[in-house]
């Protein structure tokens, strides 16, 4: 039987000001976020200026900063899925925002598709690949079994119907596809540092919280498993900026370096990096 508890309260600090609870679910080991917004109440939560992922804005230093580590960020993944590739590398990237790792993946002869759900970041995603990126009811259409990589970039926990859009991913993949899926790790120094005020739990567009095991088991129960994890070092600083101005009022650099730095010094041990990108394999 499913046991679930109250974890923590935690602040919509970008938009709504509204609180939710994380549920603890002791069967996933997964936190889930109380109440969830209905499909129909989710984008109204996704309308900021200041959410980075949807605009390509560099209107101060916080900005130019994450888009340069960015763009570092573009060629380990540009890496990661070449190392994966098959002679056809066909490649969808789920939650695709304004399409820069697939016009890189276009760049390196990849053949490109892309679902995005908001109207604004998908019209700028077009620009960038020639009108390779569509809206999310184009996962239903793809031809089953025909991409040899699927990428999730911070994506994964934002999808309502966690189970449903997981089960349609691995029968889009072909038998030998590779599914990459990167998310935050409540289980991170960071994470415990913060608490409440953890950038990265940013309810509630983050509707589910993933430990390492809660990967695992989401991934068993679709027939899948977890090849590997690959640490993503960055987030840790970034996500530690945004956690002290939640907290203080202001990004204080200096801290927030120390505890990102810290965070993954901890990590060469533990292996709980504030983020983590999983590769994924059918059974």
């Amino acid at each position: 039987m499913k046991n679930n508890s109250a974890y923590l309260t935690v602040k919509d600090h970008s938009v709504s000001g509204e609180e939710f609870q994380l549920i603890y679910n002791d069967e996933s080991e997964m936190l889930e976020t109380f109440p969830q917004p209905s499909e129909a109440q989710l984008p109204k939560y996704y309308q900021s200026e200041d959410y980075i992922s949807h605009t390509d804005a560099k209107r101060n230093w916080f900005e130019k900063v994450y888009h340069a580590v960015k763009n570092i960020a573009l060629k380990r993944k540009l890496k990661l899925i070449n190392s994966l590739a098959s002679d056809e590398k066909k490649l969808l990237d789920v939650g695709c925002g304004t399409g820069d790792f697939l016009k890189i993946a276009k760049e390196n002869h990849w053949d490109i598709s892309g679902v995005e759900p908001n109207v604004n970041a998908r019209k700028i995603a077009n620009q960038k690949t020639n009108h390779s990126v569509f809206d999310i009811e184009q996962l239903l259409k793809f031809r089953k079994h025909s991409f040899d990589v699927i990428t999730l970039w911070h994506v994964l926990e934002h999808l309502p119907k966690l189970e449903n859009h997981i089960a349609v991913l691995e029968s889009l993949l072909k038998p030998n596809g590779r599914l990459i899926i990167a998310v935050p790790n409540y289980k991170s120094y960071d994470a415990k540092f913060y608490k409440s005020y953890w950038a990265a739990f940013d309810v509630p567009r983050h509707l589910w919280h993933f430990s390492q095991n809660a990967i695992s088991k989401l991934m068993q129960q679709n027939g899948m498993e977890v090849l590997k994890t690959v640490p993503m070092v960055f987030d840790a600083y970034y996500v530690s900026l945004l956690s002290e101005k939640y907290k203080n009022g202001s990004m204080n650099p200096i801290k927030a370096i120390c505890i990102g730095w810290w965070s993954n010094f901890k990590a060469k041990r533990s292996g709980e990096f504030s983020s983590l990108i999983y590769i994924i394999k059918k059974y």
